[in-house]
């Protein structure tokens, strides 16, 4: 019972009360009034939500970290009365949603709608509710709310960079080892026939075979070999390091500005992360085929393959992984690096500085890859460790290096290699 209806209630109580002891017509008729205020109070309350139809949809269910989730609420009144207010509360546990609303005075078989603009800041998986919608009568003495369950999600991207120049080596194409692999890019490596099917694109088809046997049949294709780009994302929880980071402040004005600033919070995971998004999109426009390794509470392995497509696997990949793995690096490459041909380009991000990342690349030396290594400086995030020295010895051994600090620009930093013995090899 909310303090309207105890005002209400008390007062229709002492009317009646002091009606019978002092036998006051006056009293009587408060008596009458506060009595007709409750019950039409609750008939109000009562149909205030009653063929009140409410629906909520988005544009898209995948974005990217830094543009707007822009997401429409539509509301009808089925019914021929008027509904005085309806309120609209957006539950949703995404950062900085706009989707709550207060809509007044909505006509008989009238329809509203309204457009909800939020300026995304985190990656993950976000439920787009519940959504609760609430109404009541003119006083407030009995409201009432319908909840509406969440039916889609939305996944937003990690923000990524673009990087334009890092080290890219060539496979070792000349005497590799098919990979045995299908894969719907043109290769070099025509692997078999097969029959048409619908959306194959006519420059696969097999002319020779087509006018043999009369009927279209196209080609299939294998990755190249030795040509591999696998990027090994360390989310082991014993070398993260997080520093507080109080709730972005979004201005109304910034929602509708194209050019807005996203800065990473100070988390070694997002910018590993955004890292390895970045990195991924750089090999895949030079036409590399790029895989990707993690270890979050789960393992997660991305087989190596090219186009857009695989860009979209590894982002939405990306966007959920967590820093709560239990898997050093070292296991995470042992465990990969084994089926991984020789000359296949090895991408190290993490923000350790044990001496298990040398002999990790150190490894991968020897069984013929190229290992690039990417060190997340956790110092300049508020961890203990430096790096001067795991840099020093990786560099001993010619492997390219760059250092991401925190507060740089993340591209720059991705650029900018420290190791030049090993210049050759930056695209």
């Amino acid at each position: 019972m909310n303090t309207t209806q105890r005002v209400v209630f008390l007062l229709f109580g002492l009317s009646l009360t002091a009606g019978i002891v002092s036998g006051n017509v006056l009293y009587y008729r408060l008596t009458y009034l506060w009595g007709f205020l409750i019950l039409v109070s609750w008939l109000m309350s009562f149909i205030s939500l009653r063929g009140v139809q409410f629906s909520r949809s988005a544009r898209t269910l995948r974005s990217q970290v830094g543009q707007i989730f822009e997401e429409q609420y539509d509301i009808r009144n089925t019914g021929r009365l008027p509904r005085l207010w309806i309120e609209v509360s957006d539950e949703s546990n995404l950062p900085g949603t706009r989707g709550s609303h207060v809509l007044t005075m909505i006509g008989g078989r009238e329809s509203r709608s309204y457009l909800a603009r939020t300026r995304l800041t985190e990656r993950g998986v976000f439920p787009l509710g519940p959504t609760i919608i609430g109404s009541g009568d003119l006083f407030g003495m009995f409201p009432v709310n319908r909840t509406i369950k969440n039916q889609e999600s939305l996944l937003v991207y990690p923000m990524i960079v673009s990087v334009k120049d890092f080290p890219n080596p060539p496979g070792l194409l000349p005497g590799g080892e098919a990979l045995r692999r299908r894969t719907p890019q043109i290769t070099p490596n025509a692997s078999g026939i097969r029959e048409y099917s619908p959306g194959d694109p006519l420059n696969r088809i097999h002319w020779i075979s087509t006018a043999r046997r009369n009927r279209i049949i196209v080609k299939e294709f294998e990755l190249d070999p030795l040509a591999d780009v696998w990027i090994f994302l360390d989310a082991a929880r014993a070398v993260q390091v997080d520093q507080p980071v109080p709730e972005p402040v979004i201005e109304p004005q910034d929602i509708w500005r194209r050019k807005f600033k996203y800065s990473l919070p100070p988390s070694t995971l997002e910018y590993a992360v955004s890292s390895a998004g970045s990195l991924s999109r750089y090999y895949l426009q030079k036409g590399r085929a790029v895989g990707l390794v993690s270890a979050g509470p789960s393992m997660r392995i991305i087989p190596g393959d090219r186009g857009g497509r695989q860009l979209g696997k590894i982002l939405e990949a990306l966007a959920i992984i967590k820093g709560e793995g239990t898997l050093p690096l070292h296991g995470l490459v042992e465990a990969q690096a084994r089926h991984l041909p020789r000359g296949s380009t090895a991408v190290l991000i993490t923000p350790s500085a044990s001496e298990s990342v040398y002999k990790v690349a150190d490894l991968l030396l020897r069984r013929g890859l190229r290992p690039v290594v990417v060190l997340i400086h956790a110092a300049t995030f508020g961890g203990t460790q430096e790096n001067q020295a795991i840099e020093f010895s990786l560099r001993s051994l010619g492997i390219p290096v760059c250092q991401v600090d925190c507060g740089v620009d993340l591209a720059s930093s991705l650029e900018t290699i420290l190791s030049v013995q090993n210049r050759s090899l930056v695209a």
